[in-house]
């Protein structure tokens, strides 16, 4: 069975540098990458059947917006020659949602940026990064 890293990217600087060190974790461990966008994503019970159509067609075109704008040039940023790299994009709780695809791909390992955010509301609502050491089912590494 190989080694499979988890890397969470939503453009920032901190996520390239965690990206570009996964992937020389991933050189030196044989293993292969994973790169996790979560498009954040609250349901609406209140809203009526057009509504939720509509909301689910724009829901489509977002996830191919993120892959072409986000994705797909940040992993043309970085040289990955002998590791193997996939991504997904999903909807919801950007941790949760990124400790699931970690369990649902059977990573070894999650890797994330740390911003170095100090504002109020981080501190009070706290971090993606700080929620993910938290709750990750697997081992974090949160790279600054």
């Amino acid at each position: 069975m190989s080694i499979k890293y988890v890397v969470a990217c939503d453009g920032s600087p901190a996520s390239h540098r965690a990206l570009e060190f996964t992937i020389d974790h991933a050189r030196r461990d044989g293993a292969s990458v994973l790169i996790a966008h979560v498009l954040e994503w609250s349901p609406y019970s209140f809203l009526t059947p057009d509504e939720l159509e509509e909301r689910h067609k724009r829901r489509g075109e977002e996830l191919a917006r993120a892959k072409t704008a986000l994705v797909d040039p940040l992993l043309a940023s970085v040289s990955t020659d002998g590791v193997e790299v996939d991504s997904v994009i999903k909807y919801g709780h950007v941790a949760e949602t990124l400790s699931a695809i970690a369990s649902e791909a059977g990573a070894a390992q999650l890797f994330i940026g740390r911003t170095g955010e100090s504002s109020l509301a981080v501190r009070v609502f706290g971090s993606v990064a700080g929620t993910l050491a938290q709750i990750s089912p697997i081992p974090c590494t949160i790279v600054p």
